[in-house]
């Protein structure tokens, strides 16, 4: 028995050290393959090189915004590349709408490996090319993609923007590794925080949280609980029937387009809240 005993405590242990040394290969999911607009059906867009403060060429994709339109910044997940954002970044620009879809490090070709660190310094780099393109302030949008949530609010914390966009945000990653491993002191472990639950707040300027009812990687209440810490004006989008992956299927990109175009209008006074029901595909936007 108490052989038994000491090999479940060992075992326990090298498992904890493993997922200490390796928490970040479990994290980010890059796809390395170099990708080009052309091969995604983006001919309006072009590759742009950023230089990180930490001396890293990072390549994004970017189309100019129509004359009188802002400009959207897509932070994408922590998994593939560029081109798998091609339908969101296809239906932006077509409307009108200036897209970069910002680079990190260790994905598509770019040097580095992934980290939170890291991440924040090519979204500043990014950031900061548009400002050299004239784009900044209310002329600019971040929309973060699940763990680019993270990334954006941190990015609108330290920059003047015009709006920010979450979809299927977390509150804190210790959060979303702790359902996949609950027996581990994760909170301990993770090197890597990305804590929007402390930092959401501070945003003041229009939010628009879109989130997945069906969601089995980041639980809605997560959402809900983003929503909540967030500072007025916000509203949000509760998608009964989509999950982590497929928000686009069911209408995540109309409540988009909805929320730029009324950017800048007089926001009337809101209806009463609404869920969106639990079946059929409809939505409601629900203002807070």
């Amino acid at each position: 028995m108490l052989g038994v005993l000491l090999f479940a405590v060992v075992a326990y242990l090298v498992a904890g050290f493993g997922l200490f040394v390796f928490q970040r290969h479990m994290v980010f999911q890059p796809d390395r393959t170099i990708q080009v607009p052309g091969d995604w059906r983006l001919p309006q867009f072009r590759v742009v090189t950023v230089t990180t403060a930490d001396g890293l060429g990072i390549d994004g994709w970017y189309a100019p915004a129509a004359a009188d339109r802002p400009t959207v910044v897509l932070f994408h997940g922590s998994g593939g590349h560029l081109g798998l954002r091609e339908g969101r970044a296809r239906v932006l620009q077509q409307a009108g709408f200036g897209v970069l879809l910002a680079g990190y490090r260790g994905y598509a070709g770019n040097p580095g490996w992934p980290s939170e660190k890291g991440l924040y310094a090519d979204a500043r780099a990014a950031l900061d090319f548009l400002v050299g393109q004239g784009v900044s302030g209310r002329r600019l949008v971040l929309y973060g993609e699940s763990l680019g949530c993270a990334v954006a609010v941190q990015m609108a914390s330290e920059r003047r923007v015009g709006a920010v966009i979450l979809e299927t945000p977390f509150t804190r990653l210790a959060e979303v590794v702790r359902r996949l491993l609950p027996l581990f002191p994760v909170a301990l472990l993770l090197r890597d925080r990305f804590d929007l639950l402390s930092a959401v707040g501070g945003i003041q300027v229009p939010l628009l949280l879109l989130h997945g009812e069906r969601d089995r990687m980041v639980p809605v209440r997560l959402g809900r609980a983003v929503f909540a810490a967030a500072s007025q004006p916000k509203q949000a989008v509760w998608l009964a029937q989509a999950g982590h992956t497929d928000m686009v299927a069911h209408g995540a990109l109309e409540a988009v387009l909805g929320f730029l175009n009324r950017l800048g209008k007089p926001v009337p006074v809101p209806p009463p809240t609404l869920e969106q029901p639990r079946t059929g595909r409809g939505r409601a936007l629900v203002p807070r």
